[in-house]
């Protein structure tokens, strides 16, 4: 049952947002083929295919987290790189914009093992050092969102400024010393930060959300329920004990044997007499 109520909510959060989606004028499947969202964005086949790094789809073993299960290929896809790579991203005059980067961990299952920057035009750090199952575990799906402004030939983004080559922006993954880095998916909106669609909640930060409202509200009773408890009150009973061990004989038991001893005594004796009798 709850997680029917999760499902719904999520169903919710998902079709509220898609209402302000902003102008979206880029958006990629990494190592994937193409593919519209639930909010009827259609994300490119994969440019890199053939040219850098190397597509996987090792994810769909997996079930993803966080999302409804038609766009869980968005995140069951990839490409990873032995090295620095990235994608040219065309850009659509002054403004501002925002860049969501989608990932999701599909291969190892513990922290600290994947570890790396995401650069823009190998200036702006727009993020340091992401961990995604850090951050959401194996198999969810977690969502970066770098929000950017461009006015003329400089892009300003999270206080750091780099200057354009042209009309596009490059965002790089870095490599670093923890493994390969790696994108699941890209979009990018014109428009603002509330204008992209959001993921919901984790469901485990839910879960302990409502674990620890129970315990602080503890057991609910009602009073007339407490007060007929009170009346028709039963004595406690003893507890059964299960006997540990075998069964103890009990030396009180009657034993017919004992009680013929006498006969079988007076037999014995008698059988003798008998024989000299008998010579006689």
């Amino acid at each position: 049952m709850v997680h029917l109520v999760y499902c719904l909510v999520m169903l919710l959060g998902h079709l509220i947002t898609a209402h302000g989606l902003g102008e979206v004028i880029y958006a990629v499947n990494a190592g994937g083929e193409a593919h519209i969202d639930v909010y009827g964005v259609r994300y490119e086949k994969d440019p890199l295919t053939g040219k850098v790094g190397t597509a996987s789809d090792f994810g769909k073993q997996l079930v993803i987290g966080r999302v409804p299960p038609g766009d869980q290929v968005l995140y069951q896809t990839e490409r990873y790189h032995h090295s620095t790579f990235g994608y040219e991203i065309p850009l659509k005059g002054d403004g501002d914009y925002v860049l969501v980067l989608k990932f999701s961990e599909v291969y190892f299952n513990a922290p600290d093992q994947k570890v790396f920057d995401v650069m823009l035009n190998g200036e702006v750090v727009a993020v340091a050092a992401l961990d995604i199952f850090g951050r959401v575990g194996r198999g969810v799906a977690h969502d970066e969102y770098i929000p950017f402004a461009i006015a003329g030939p400089r892009l300003t983004a999270g206080g750091q400024e780099t200057q354009l080559r042209g009309s596009k922006v490059k965002v790089e993954f870095v490599k670093g010393y923890k493994d390969n880095p790696k994108v699941n998916a890209i979009f990018v909106i014109k428009g603002r930060l509330d204008d992209v669609p959001k993921l919901p909640p984790l469901p485990r930060e839910e879960d302990l959300d409502s674990v620890e409202e129970e315990r602080r509200q503890g057991p609910s009773i009602h009073p007339s329920s407490s007060h007929n408890h009170n009346n028709n009150k039963q004595p406690p009973q003893p507890a059964k004990r299960r006997p540990s061990g075998p069964r103890t004989p009990d030396p009180y038991a009657s034993d017919d044997t004992s009680s013929m001893l006498p006969v079988f005594v007076a037999i014995g004796a008698a059988i003798p007499i008998l024989f000299c009798l008998c010579k006689l």
